[in-house]
């Protein structure tokens, strides 16, 4: 019964993480079609950058502490890359270079967005064999 109860809050973990990586990809689509400015959609974006930075590094401690290995591993390389982006500095959208780099940040979001679904796909599978171990218990 602990490893669903693991399972189900790293499902909600990862869960938060798509919420908040298609949130900032909806803050530079709208500034793309021009529906926001590029002060307000800079704004939004590093005002969620942090809470993805923390959850993720949550996220993988939890992993390690209840000895899930593969996913722990599975979820170092996302945690690696954010930390670099954070001690070069280049986890802030600047407001002045948005334009510039839009394409660039969108990518950047898409491809955090397919990993970290790939990562919620191998949780619902570890979720689903733990109930069915401890149905046939």
């Amino acid at each position: 019964m602990v490893d669903i109860w693991t399972w189900l809050i790293s499902f909600f973990f990862l869960i938060t993480l798509v919420i908040i990586i298609i949130y900032q990809l909806v803050c530079l689509a709208d500034l793309e079609f021009d529906h926001l400015n590029p002060y307000d959609s800079a704004s939004r974006i590093n005002s969620v950058v942090l809470p993805e930075f923390i959850i993720q590094g949550v996220l993988c401690v939890f992993f390690l502490l209840t000895r899930h290995w593969f996913m722990s591993l599975l979820s170092l390389p996302y945690l690696y890359y954010n930390f670099q982006l954070y001690l070069k500095r280049q986890h802030l959208v600047d407001v002045t270079e948005i334009f510039n780099l839009l394409s660039w940040e969108k990518k950047k979001r898409l491809f955090k967005l397919a990993y970290i679904v790939l990562n919620l796909l191998f949780t619902i599978f570890w979720l689903i064999y733990s109930a069915m171990d401890d149905y046939e218990d």
